[in-house]
């Protein structure tokens, strides 16, 4: 299990993270809302524990930017904010739960565990954005009429974008998720592999669409989520 702490307490991350830690968990913490964001955005964690009152941008702020654009990372919200008003707005947000501080660890390890047991009985395997359907046994994608077995590079890199919709990964990211080596300003392995996936879902019928992996000039890709496909 894969957590992310988003926790500007130092005391209290430290508790959180020996605890999950303990229990088998591996644990990432960011202490302020911002990178906190960018970390969800990433969507490279199975499960998100989210405090309130956060610098830069608090929780409330971070699901209302994150659940619009199909990050469905499962969020649980540790806040000493426990009025109902409150716990009401984290819910209407997007959180799955809420664990008013102070809190005893052994009931937060059992509410992520609760919850990623939950998450798993659905079917994750297939899933559709954008217009574009991939399966993650398989390795099949389809798009409009045409269907095409992906490559493992290429499964990896379309996968990575239709987990975050919308979001601008740069080159450098792509290449340490999909290659796991340092970016190289020479190299073009992103952009061919790109034009490979273009290549295997476009057919006669559909070239005159617009496809839902956009590229930003000089910055990297994306999946478009205003594409007309």
């Amino acid at each position: 299990m894969r957590i992310l702490l988003i926790e500007d307490e130092p005391k209290i991350a430290s508790f959180v993270c020996q605890g999950l830690r303990a229990s088998g968990m591996t644990v990432e913490h960011i202490d302020n809302g911002m990178q906190g964001l960018q970390a969800v955005l990433l969507a490279q964690h199975d499960l998100v524990v989210l405090d309130i009152m956060l610098p830069g941008l608090n929780g409330f702020e971070l699901l209302q930017k994150i659940r619009p654009i199909g990050i469905a990372t499962p969020v649980i919200v540790l806040s000493a904010k426990t009025d109902l008003p409150d716990r009401l707005q984290g819910f209407d947000l997007g959180a799955d739960d809420y664990l008013a501080k102070p809190f005893f660890i052994e009931e937060l390890i059992a509410r992520i565990r609760s919850l990623l047991g939950r998450n798993a009985s659905h079917n994750e395997d297939i899933f559709s954005v954008a217009g574009i359907t991939l399966n993650r046994l398989t390795r099949k994608a389809d798009w409009q009429d045409h269907s095409a077995i992906l490559s493992q590079r290429e499964f990896m890199l379309l996968d990575y974008l239709m987990r975050s919709p919308g979001y601008i990964f740069s080159r450098k990211q792509i290449l340490q998720h999909v290659w796991n080596f340092n970016f190289d300003p020479q190299t073009n392995v992103v952009d061919v592999c790109v034009q490979r996936i273009r290549k295997k879902l476009l057919s006669d019928k559909n070239s005159k669409s617009v496809f839902p992996i956009e590229s930003i000039r000089g910055v990297g890709y994306r999946i478009n989520l205003e594409s007309t496909a």
